[in-house]
């Protein structure tokens, strides 16, 4: 079996509460944390709540990226979707794990669209072949 994608659910506990209430500092977080993977940004877009929290999210040509937080708690959750294996989505979760001071990091990685595929082929995560659309 081979999938076409992997995503990876974060916990981050302990943070920086002013970190992680600032929704540019998130922001730059985010986009310098998809940089460091070197993956492709297609568009971000991020909101702040009041009295505290943020949600946000990184659209990537290998997926996204998105996080809401819980200042009040110390607490973060982050999801990272990659397609293909031109990115590795790890350096992602230790990027923002240190931007965001967590002293305490939980994850778990599934992987995403599992087909079997005859021995000596590839699954594509981007097939050559033409869909039709409705």
């Amino acid at each position: 079996m081979e999938a076409l994608g992997r995503q990876i659910l974060v916990e981050f506990y302990d943070c920086e509460s002013a970190k992680i209430n600032d929704v540019e500092y998130i922001e730059e977080a985010m986009l310098s944390a998809t940089k460091a993977a070197r993956a492709t940004i297609i568009s971000h877009n991020f909101h702040k709540f009041s009295p505290y929290g943020v949600s946000g999210m990184v659209v990537i040509a290998e997926s996204h990226v998105a996080i809401h937080t819980w200042p009040e708690y110390n607490y973060a959750a982050v999801d990272i979707f990659t397609c293909g294996d031109t990115i590795d989505p790890w350096i992602i979760q230790e990027y923002l794990k240190e931007a965001f001071g967590s002293q305490n990091v939980s994850s778990m990685e599934m992987k995403r669209g599992l087909f079997k595929v005859p021995q000596g082929e590839k699954l594509l995560f981007k097939p050559t072949v033409n869909v039709q659309e409705n």
